[in-house]
């Protein structure tokens, strides 16, 4: 049964927090704010992206080329071992999301960050609360950057307004070698920001103010007002309460009618309580596990029968603050990649409804068991693959898209010509013997 629950939406994260990857001043940790919170546990929703990166460490690309000069050399792409395994460079051959809108509720992005710049709607903030310097916009910002990041100019190549700017050979992957920073998985792809809980740091949720329990349903329902058609959610979990929210679901289901795509975080809280996780367990949303460098599922992933699929979520780089990076595990990271092969769907095939795009997701999987399975769900997602199911769904003759969420059923005939021809060969028929049997008469 679904009941109402209260409380404040918290970040997923996973593991405990490294030192930042840039040259900076490191935030307070996120993932040991408060014991409830270092985990899927009840009272929160927690972002799932914890864990910053060491400067000078191996493992992984340094934002930061010496001391006092953070972000001075952002990571590159080449770090980013998420691309080769989500077949992304292939995958931007079909779709870069170019015209797509994806709505991060999230603890709100900071659309000025280089990889970001002009890519971010900003919209509002419904936590209740106010956004202290400093400890908003983390994991919000992060998420964005993995959907839509574009990284920044460097010469001859570069993403410049959300278009993928194509080398010589006419190959848009030798783009991908161009800009530095963070690239995601949807470049071309919009982001509308919508603030709905706190960085898990924040320290409001350790006194106890939990703002506005309804923000993840009024943000869900903001967005699609908005025309969203992706909405990513990568958070998970509630005050007291696993089973769920009745006005939440009631969201989704608005959603999901309106032709909007939901994608959100399993959950990582694998190797405890491995508790159902919402809004993952909503009917209709793209549940997303995740994987490590091996495409093993990781240990804090959550296994639960509404899992859709898996990505990477291990030793993922993301933009953090204003020009800086971080890296982090989590099912966080593993759901806004997700998201960005939905937006990537979505900008191919604008008519295919949120069911017809997580079938496209699920199909295009790798699959690592026989079969669905709580760990891996259909497999792991390649974003070349969902693509080429797309295509085969929407239909290669299709000269029109009908509305998002209004696709025409498959196999329904594209023509209407040999029924009508028949009709009027039919009514002319008719016709004929009225005027036969006109002339015939006495």
């Amino acid at each position: 049964m679904i009941r109402p629950r209260t409380g404040l939406l918290a970040l997923c994260l996973a593991v405990p927090m490294l030192a930042p990857l840039a040259t900076r001043t490191p935030p307070p940790p996120t993932t040991r704010a408060a014991p409830p919170l270092t985990t899927h546990m009840p009272q929160t929703v927690k972002t799932h992206m914890p864990q910053t990166l060491a400067a000078g460490t191996s493992r992984a690309p340094q934002a930061g080329a010496g001391a006092g000069s953070p972000a001075a050399r952002p990571v590159t792409p080449d770090g980013q071992w998420q691309h080769s395994a989500l077949r992304l460079p292939e995958a931007w051959r079909l779709s870069t999301g170019e015209g797509v809108l994806v709505a991060v509720l999230d603890t709100g992005v900071n659309g000025r960050h280089p990889d970001l710049t002009g890519s971010v709607v900003p919209g509002p903030d419904l936590t209740g609360l106010a956004r202290a310097p400093g400890r908003w916009g983390h994991h919000g910002t992060a998420m964005a950057s993995l959907i839509a990041g574009h990284g920044h100019e460097t010469p001859g190549r570069a993403w410049q307004r959300g278009r993928v700017e194509r080398a010589s050979t006419g190959d848009p992957r030798a783009a991908v070698a161009g800009p530095v920073g963070v690239v995601g998985a949807a470049p071309s792809a919009r982001i509308l920001s919508v603030r709905v809980t706190l960085e898990n740091g924040d320290p409001l949720r350790a006194q106890g103010r939990p703002g506005n329990p309804g923000a993840l349903a009024a943000g869900i329902r903001y967005a699609v007002d908005r025309g969203a058609d992706v909405i990513s959610m990568s958070l998970g979990g509630g005050d007291g309460s696993w089973e769920g929210s009745a006005a939440e679901e009631e969201a989704v289901q608005y959603a999901i009618s309106r032709g909007a795509v939901l994608v959100a975080s399993s959950g990582n809280d694998g190797e405890t309580t491995n508790r159902r996780n919402f809004p993952a367990a909503y009917p209709g949303v793209i549940a997303v596990g995740a994987v490590d460098r091996r495409l093993r599922v990781a240990g804090f992933s959550n296994r639960q029968d509404y899992v859709s699929v898996v990505a990477p979520g291990t030793g993922i780089v993301t933009a953090d603050g204003h020009g800086s990076y971080v890296m982090g595990d989590g099912t966080s990271s593993a759901s806004a990649l997700v998201a960005g092969i939905a937006a990537l769907v979505k900008g191919l095939r604008p008519d295919l409804s949120p069911y017809q795009v997580r079938t496209a997701i699920e199909r295009g999987a790798r699959q690592r068991s026989a079969g669905h399975s709580p760990a891996y769900g259909h497999g792991v997602a390649d974003a070349e693959r969902a693509l080429r199911e797309a295509q085969r769904m929407a239909g290669p003759a299709r000269a029109a898209s009908p509305p998002a969420g209004r696709a025409e059923p498959m196999g329904r005939p594209l023509s209407r010509l040999p029924v009508i021809a028949a009709l009027l060969a039919l009514s002319a028929v008719m016709a004929a013997r009225v005027l036969t049997g006109g002339r015939h008469s006495p």
